[in-house]
């Protein structure tokens, strides 16, 4: 049900319960759903009229039934890491009130946004990171998601996974099958033999 004034802030969407707190995001992909569809899921629509403050997110949550199995997912319309700070006080309040596993579905380019380290702060906050991969090289993955930090952010996604594996315990790397089978697999040896973390088609 989305909130007034806001929009939809949670929504379900398959065994999860999902956290839509932000519609910025520094890339603009080709696939991306948000050019396709208003809503995914239990949503009415993820466009946001205002950005809810972290207060709104938890009285929000307080009417959901949080007590049982299942994951609080951060991903919405846009990319959970632009509110780092929100996200990690968040984050706070779900693991002393919930029982719930907690995941970010990130773009891997939250140092490049804050202009910082950022994975070492995600440690104890969350149970598992998916990072979108999309692309095996610099210049294809700038081509197929523009992002607003052009060819720096491929690295910039690599190092991202490459720090967070050592603080969070869950860690995937994914990619849309839009892309090629040998782009595909060219992305899974750099999730899995480089980078030594999970690999995920979506």
């Amino acid at each position: 049900m989305a909130v007034q004034g806001i929009g939809d802030i949670l929504y379900g969407y398959g065994a999860g319960i999902y956290l839509n707190i932000t519609n910025r995001c520094p890339c603009c992909c080709d696939f991306c759903i948000r050019h396709m569809t208003d809503a995914l899921g239990g949503a009415d629509s993820l466009w946001l009229k205002r950005e809810p403050t972290v207060s709104e997110v938890i009285e929000e949550m307080k009417k959901w039934d949080l007590s049982g199995p299942g994951e609080l997912v951060f991903c919405g319309y846009g990319e959970p890491l632009v509110r780092l700070d929100d996200v990690l006080l968040l984050c706070q309040w779900i693991k002393t009130n919930t029982g719930r596993r907690t995941r970010v579905n990130t773009n891997g380019l939250s140092d490049l946004i804050h202009k910082k380290e950022t994975a070492p702060m995600l440690a104890g906050y969350f149970d598992a990171v998916s990072v979108s991969l999309n692309a095996p090289t610099a210049q294809a993955y700038n081509a197929l998601c523009h992002p607003e930090f052009g060819e720096a952010s491929f690295d910039a996604i690599l190092h991202f996974t490459r720090e967070v594996k050592k603080v969070v315990p869950d860690v995937t790397m994914s990619v849309v099958s839009v892309i090629s089978g040998p782009e595909i697999e060219a992305c899974r040896r750099i999730a899995q033999d480089d980078l030594g973390v999970q690999f995920r088609v979506r």
